[in-house]
């Protein structure tokens, strides 16, 4: 099966599923195509969602609207995921299929580090900031690459908090060897292990800053971590930020 004249994607996994069991694939060529593996996954889902809705807006109006959360729920969000559990599938590195200006708060933490940037990283921040109110905020937390690098360089101790905290049950504990691991890790966690998808961008609170502010959010400031809301495994070692879309200005009126 085919459409618009391109092979067909269910094809192309049938085929990377022969070439990954056949013992003579070899190490760098099978991490490729685990990849290429991953990524017909989530284009499977995003479009069976876009067949139900052609022109990428949903029929419903959240208000409130989880991103990237995965199996962390939080109570009266509508959750947005491109894989299962979610309310909706949906890739939202091709956009974000709400209405203009009808979203009051979007949140979303350790997501944004796996999308590549800037191409996907901006567009996503560009369409949150169409998608929300006036006035509406999106939260945003990542691992804190300043966290990461204020141990660099230096001895890695033994009982390193961020590798008990982090990967003490990854098996890429063995690995870690000096404090420049550590930093590989934030910045670009390829552990080739299919339970964890790679990070392609770090960063740090500087840098959120600049993101929404490139995208005209009026402001960006630290967020003041809430468990209600928040994952509290992921409160160590993160940044958090709100940033805040620029009210509408008051209509002026004519002179009189």
């Amino acid at each position: 099966m085919s459409y618009f004249g391109m092979p067909s994607v269910d094809l192309l996994g049938e085929q990377i599923d022969a070439v990954l069991s056949a013992p003579s694939t070899t190490h760098g060529l099978a991490r490729s195509l685990r990849t290429a593996a991953w990524e017909i996954e989530l284009h499977g889902y995003h479009h069976a969602s876009q067949r139900a809705w052609p022109d990428s807006r949903i029929d419903q109006k959240p208000t409130k609207v989880q991103i990237g959360g995965g199996t962390h729920r939080i109570e009266d969000f509508f959750n947005i995921d491109a894989v299962p559990p979610a309310d909706l599938l949906w890739d939202v590195r091709e956009g974000i299929p709400l209405h203009d200006d009808t979203v009051e708060l979007i949140f979303s933490e350790h997501f944004l580090e796996h999308i590549d940037y800037p191409r996907s990283a901006k567009n996503y921040v560009r369409e949150a900031h169409r998608a929300l109110t006036p006035g509406g905020k999106i939260i945003t937390g990542v691992p804190d690459a300043a966290f990461a690098l204020s141990q660099y360089p230096g001895p890695l101790h033994p009982a390193d908090e961020m590798v008990e905290r982090w990967y003490a049950k990854r098996d890429c504990r063995n690995d870690i060897n000096t404090q420049l691991d550590l930093v590989n890790l934030v910045f670009r966690d390829q552990d080739d292990d299919p339970k964890y998808t790679p990070h392609l961008w770090a960063y740090d609170y500087e840098k959120l800053v600049q993101l929404f502010t490139e995208a005209d959010f009026a402001t960006v400031e630290p967020w003041t971590f809430d468990p209600q809301i928040a994952n509290p495994k992921r409160r160590w070692g993160s940044v958090y930020v709100i940033a805040t879309k620029q009210r509408s200005r008051p209509t002026a009126r004519p002179a009189e």
